[in-house]
């Protein structure tokens, strides 16, 4: 029995061994022809293997891709996850720019990934149900800063602000109940607002969209702009 389960357990570390290898030659093709180009055969050449043992770890490239995907939700939810842990925990507006920096921070070491997760869909690629919790990591997080910044009565918000529009009523329900966020429906649009413009904050930065207008001192204005929208949602230090 134990000989069996030594077996058992060696192959399972080749198979990690080899997944992780797959994984990373994926990365770098990334890098050169982007998602659309992701190709299983390119990466068997790679390894020196047949084209055909690939497919018994990835058995389609839409699965090598939800893999990656996979993989880069969870790293940004843990950069997030680790930033806000870190932060004092009473305060809010502190941890609010902590994890926006996390984002910041996880994008520019990782642009290719971060331009699979939120830049233009993989042409052919829908992603299964199985990405979803891990996209959901990092949105968590500012969701329970901003719950604890309010059932501690640490929101102020900017005000007077227009209601938001009954119509989008059970939008702002479906959102409290995805990210698990306890807030009157205004605090649920300011927070989908921030959340909005702090990836789009990013996206702008790596994607160039800064260029020629923002040269100087880029994590400076980052900083601000994520003060600035901590500020909106009502968070208070």
């Amino acid at each position: 029995m134990r000989a069996m389960s030594a077996g058992r357990t060696a192959r399972e570390r080749v198979r990690a061994e080899l997944i992780r290898e797959i994984t990373g030659i994926a990365r770098r093709q990334l890098a050169t022809e982007g998602a659309a180009g992701l190709s299983l055969r390119a990466i068997a050449r790679e390894m020196g293997m047949v084209s055909s043992a690939i497919y018994r770890y990835f058995p389609s490239r839409d699965d090598l891709l939800t893999a990656l995907i996979i993989d880069g939700y969870n790293a940004v939810g843990e950069a997030v996850e680790n930033a806000d842990a870190a932060a004092p925990a009473d305060d809010f507006a502190a941890r609010w720019l902590a994890v926006c920096r996390a984002v910041r921070e996880w994008a520019l070491a990782h642009p290719h990934e971060y331009a699979l997760l939120y830049g233009s869909p993989v042409p052919g690629y829908k992603a299964p149900d199985a990405t979803v919790p891990p996209a959901a990591r990092d949105t968590v997080v500012l969701a329970r800063i901003v719950s604890e910044a309010h059932a501690a009565g640490a929101v102020d918000p900017p005000g007077p602000l227009p209601p938001p529009p009954p119509s989008i009523g059970e939008d702002l329900a479906r959102v409290r109940a995805a990210v698990d966020l306890d807030a009157p429906d205004d605090l649920v649009v300011r927070g989908l607002t921030a959340w909005a413009a702090l990836y789009g904050t990013v996206s702008f930065e790596l994607f160039g969209q800064f260029n020629n207008t923002l040269e100087d001192d880029r994590a400076a204005y980052f900083d601000h702009t994520m003060t600035l929208l901590g500020r909106f949602v009502g968070l208070k230090s």
